[in-house]
């Protein structure tokens, strides 16, 4: 997604502050890190993305399909809203989600000069966050083929083996869900990027970059939820993906 407009990045773990299991780039204000590396960590992406841009607008994320729409002063946003995504027009606003095996989503119209960020794990893609987002932007101006999207580094689905009940939720939903899913010697593997793309192009979004990186591959050395379950640890840093109206 290479536009003038805009600036925007997929980090992965490298460059940062922290240490440990968290080790380096922890973008995860939700996580047991140290506040004040994290805090080190937000500035060194703010800074790789604009030294004079505002501060990096983060949200709770709660796997769900709600989004928040910032269209005026950022300081009238207190609280850390419960969302999963975030879409605005305002310039040197940089908008980020966090991930840790989740598709990070970018959005950008091009003409309308509208952004957005959505954090698609199973839950919130199968809840319609996709669908809500790329709604929104389209009642407010934006054109399907204008809009252009990047999915982000994320679990493969050679990495991603599910149980029987876990596929059951999507075929219940949509049998031709069932697409999605492939068996391996009695094993039961989820293609979550292909799912998140199936729902950009449902809505008829065609001009779709993927960055087919598997973040649970510990040679591409992003931070993995799943890795660190089975590393028995008892936290895990989240990688960053921003955009920004320059």
């Amino acid at each position: 997604m290479k536009q003038k407009k805009i600036s925007h990045g997929f980090f992965n773990r490298n460059g940062g502050k922290s240490n440990g299991i968290y080790k380096s780039l922890n973008c995860g204000i939700g996580s047991n890190d140290n506040k004040n590396k994290v805090k080190k960590n937000l500035k060194i992406v703010k800074d790789r993305i604009d030294k004079k841009a505002k501060n990096i607008f983060l949200i709770h994320q709660v796997h769900s399909n709600k989004f928040v729409y910032i269209n005026k002063d950022i300081k009238s946003y207190k609280k850390r809203i419960k969302a999963d995504a975030i879409i605005t027009d305002q310039t040197k606003l940089p908008i980020a989600i966090l991930t840790a095996d989740c598709v990070p989503v970018l959005l950008y119209d091009k003409k309308k000069n509208m952004i957005a960020a959505i954090h698609a794990g199973w839950k919130g893609a199968l809840k319609g966050i996709i669908n809500k987002v790329v709604s929104f932007m389209l009642k407010n101006g934006c054109k399907k083929n204008q809009i252009i999207a990047a999915i982000g580094p994320c679990i493969n689905q050679k990495s991603y083996n599910v149980r029987e009940d876990f596929q059951k939720k999507f075929i219940k939903k949509d049998k031709k869900y069932k697409f999605f899913f492939i068996k391996k010697k009695n094993t039961i593997f989820f293609n979550l990027p292909y799912f998140v793309k199936s729902q950009l192009k449902s809505n008829k979004i065609t001009n779709i970059d993927t960055i087919n990186v598997d973040t649970f591959d510990k040679k591409n050395n992003f931070f993995s939820a799943r890795r660190s379950l089975r590393s028995k640890h008892d936290d895990y840093g989240r990688n960053i993906s921003i955009i920004m109206i320059n």
